[in-house]
């Protein structure tokens, strides 16, 4: 059974920083060679933030989140984290850790992700 679980959302001021955790089980017996951070915010389509390769740690972000937020995997844990920094009111959303497999780089298109975690909510005051 494939289990994603997000933790380490809640509010902060804008400029502060977040860490979000995504425990991971299951998923890499999927064949599952990409993990990533989506979000959506209220009224808006979901859309990628970051991603990683399992295999060999390459990287990916979304032109919002270059230069702020940073992506790892911890494989020992099973665990991918989302370090968000200089946090903006723009950045308000559920975030969802997913795991899939990708041809090649790893993309930011959620239909190729079809493992999906609860969601965990940010929310950056100004």
């Amino acid at each position: 059974q494939v289990q994603l679980v997000e933790s380490g959302g809640g509010s902060v001021q804008a400029g502060g920083s977040l860490r979000l955790s995504c425990a991971a089980s299951g998923v890499f017996f999927t064949g599952s060679n990409c993990m990533g951070w989506f979000r959506q915010a209220p009224g808006k389509e979901r859309e990628g933030v970051a991603t990683i390769a399992r295999s060999h740690g390459s990287t990916s972000y979304a032109d919002s989140a270059k230069g702020r937020f940073t992506i790892s995997l911890d494989s020992a844990k099973n665990t991918v984290y989302l370090q968000m920094n200089s946090l903006k009111p723009g950045d308000t959303a559920v975030y969802y850790c997913a795991a899939g497999y990708n041809h090649g780089r790893c993309t930011m298109i959620p239909d190729l992700f079809p493992y999906w975690g609860q969601g965990t909510r940010v929310n950056v005051s100004s």
